[in-house]
């Protein structure tokens, strides 16, 4: 009996993928200035969408807006699609009687994204 309890003890410990694993597609990102984007628990997926005004992504249930200077265009390794490539890294405050308070570190898009947030350079010719 003790050989099959062994077996079960040791399939479940296969089975089961430790949490930090999961985390690790965060673990290498760097902002602008070399500072890591997280620390194990300030990065998820999350959806995004570009707007006339910038990048929003949807953290906790609301759409904030991303400052410019904290987007990678990037495929990050181990990312399961769920939210089309979009992940933010950052940290959230709730202030009471002001609401949540949300400051992004990093947010990843995909490559692809890039062409659709920065609007192409238009050049015309001619006089006025």
């Amino acid at each position: 009996m003790s050989i099959k309890l062994d077996l079960c003890a040791a399939i479940f410990l296969i089975s089961v993928e430790p949490p930090a694993q999961a985390h690790d597609i965060y673990s290498h990102l760097k902002d602008r200035l070399g500072n890591s984007c997280c620390d194990d628990k300030d990065c998820r997926p999350a959806l995004y969408r570009v707007t006339p005004a910038g990048v929003q992504m949807l953290v906790n249930g609301t759409w904030i807006a991303v400052p410019d200077y904290t987007i990678q265009y990037r495929a990050l390794p181990g990312d399961t699609g769920e939210t089309g490539g979009g992940h933010w890294c950052g940290d959230t405050r709730h202030m009471v009687g002001l609401g949540t308070d949300y400051s992004t570190y990093c947010a990843i898009l995909p490559p692809n994204a890039a062409a659709v947030a920065k609007p192409p350079f238009t050049h015309h010719e001619g006089g006025i």
